[in-house]
């Protein structure tokens, strides 16, 4: 049965972090389409509530020690679960996986008009004749796909397709609409932009440290401090490249030790 409307919405809050979980109560009071508002502090205790009360809307933070919102779903089982809006501090491919599947999300830190737009959007689905969580199953059999990331390169010239490993690939130069391939004897040309080959290369692998420049970090020796609060990137076979300021963070990031 499809819930109308005006009817008011019986909410759980689910996310281990209690002034998140206060924050998310206090955009809620100012909600007229909400009536009653219950919290989970874990993933365990969510599935618990789901079970017991089932709630008209659960808003599901995807980040839980233990048992996180995934885990939560697979538990409690997407033709059970009731309507979900993820909370989220997840990287672009996982937002693009909610946005393909057509999945309400917020984006930590949540602003209250993203707020009122995402509650809008599932009354409108929940008075929707068929309305079901179709959508939450497709949304997690994407996301327990490994991601496929390019393993070669294929260059077209003079009628012929040759291959390039990109482990073999040193860094990437962006050349208006095509990339330049540096490899150890060798340069390549490539009809892509920079941007979109970027999003296919494994980002473990590759480190974009510059708006036109994409380097492998598995060929990186040393990193140089500048003035300014760039980075000279310096490869094992002697190239320097230099970085800017826009990617310091980044950088750092990845230069950091993991302990």
């Amino acid at each position: 049965m499809n819930a109308p409307m005006n009817a008011p919405m019986n909410v759980l809050v689910v996310d281990d972090e209690p002034l998140a979980r206060a924050g998310l109560a206090l955009l809620l009071k100012d909600e007229s389409a909400i009536g009653s508002l219950t919290e989970a502090r874990n993933g365990a205790e969510a599935v618990e509530k789901i079970r017991e009360s089932r709630p008209d809307l659960v808003l599901l933070d995807v980040q839980m020690p233990e048992m996180d919102g995934f885990d939560v779903l697979r538990a409690v089982g997407a033709e059970q679960m009731p309507p979900v809006i993820f909370v989220t501090a997840f990287d672009k491919y996982a937002i693009q996986a909610f946005e393909v599947n057509a999945v309400d999300y917020l984006l930590k830190p949540v602003t209250r008009e993203r707020f009122s737009e995402a509650l809008t959007r599932v009354r409108e689905r929940l008075a929707q004749p068929g309305a079901d969580n179709q959508h939450v199953l497709s949304l997690l059999q994407q996301l327990a796909a490994p991601r496929k990331y390019l393993a070669r390169v294929a260059l077209r010239s003079g009628g012929k397709i040759s291959f390039v490993n990109v482990d073999d690939i040193l860094f990437i130069q962006a050349a208006e609409n095509y990339v330049q391939l540096h490899l150890k004897s060798a340069r390549h040309l490539l009809h892509v932009p920079i941007a979109t080959l970027e999003t296919s290369l494994d980002p473990e692998k590759f480190l974009r440290i510059h708006r036109s420049l994409v380097v492998n970090a598995r060929h990186i020796a040393e990193l140089e401090t500048g003035p300014h609060g760039e980075f000279v990137v310096v490869l094992q076979g002697g190239a320097r490249l230099q970085s800017s300021r826009s990617y310091h963070d980044k950088i750092k990031r990845w230069a950091a030790n993991p302990f």
